[in-house]
């Protein structure tokens, strides 16, 4: 195996300087050579050793503010909540984490691009959806949910929120998007998964209400 070109720059390194500087200056703000400069002024390829692309940086740095705090995992250690309570929960974890919620609203123009779509779609597939179903069929079993879809509705979770609500991948004004989230809660609640509650539609609905989408 060949040894790495660049042992003293590591990922986690390259991730660290690139979300302070994300958060700091703004995605579109920030450039290549921007972050070469924090790492001790080496070159671009230091980092194209490791990503081809700003794209990747960001899309990489996601992933790991997801798994690193991973919502999922915090809830299943809350033993005094039922299936539901848990999903519930989930999302709101997911939006008080201020760092991975402000790089999630930097990473949304960036999914026109069909590759990053493409990877975000897999990680859905492989990952997040089969989390939603263990908390749905924990639910099941303690009597909190009576969906009779419990893996069609795990699949099609990360499909609503990840992509139809997504400006970039389907265009839409604020208005419309409070009109699809409104749409989402009534969809769930129809297939008996109420876990939007009024809450979380307050949360979700502040989070839509501040995202910069074309009128």
């Amino acid at each position: 195996m060949a040894r790495n070109k660049y042992p003293e720059v590591t990922v986690e390194k390259i991730l660290e300087v690139s979300q302070r500087l994300f958060m700091e200056k703004g995605y579109d703000n920030t450039t290549i050579q921007d972050i070469v400069n924090e790492l001790g002024g080496l070159t671009k390829g230091a980092i194209y050793h490791h990503f081809k692309s700003k794209e990747e940086i960001i899309n990489a740095l996601g992933e790991k503010l997801f798994f690193d705090n991973n919502p999922f995992v915090t809830v299943q250690k809350q033993k005094h909540l039922n299936g539901l309570q848990k999903m519930r929960e989930v999302i709101k974890l997911n939006h008080a984490d201020i760092e991975r919620t402000e790089i999630g609203k930097q990473s949304i123009p960036l999914l026109k691009n069909p590759r990053l779509l493409a990877e975000l779609a897999d990680t859905n597939r492989r990952l997040i959806a089969p989390l939603w179903l263990q908390l749905i069929q924990e639910g099941i079993e303690d009597g909190s949910i009576q969906t009779k879809y419990a893996k069609e509705l795990s699949e099609l979770l990360p499909l609503l929120t990840n992509f139809w609500l997504l400006p970039s991948v389907y265009p839409a004004t604020q208005e419309e998007l409070l009109s699809k989230f409104a749409f989402v809660k009534y969809f769930l609640d129809s297939m008996n998964l109420p876990i939007i509650d009024d809450e979380i539609f307050g949360i979700v609905k502040n989070y839509l209400e501040h995202l910069n989408v074309g009128e």
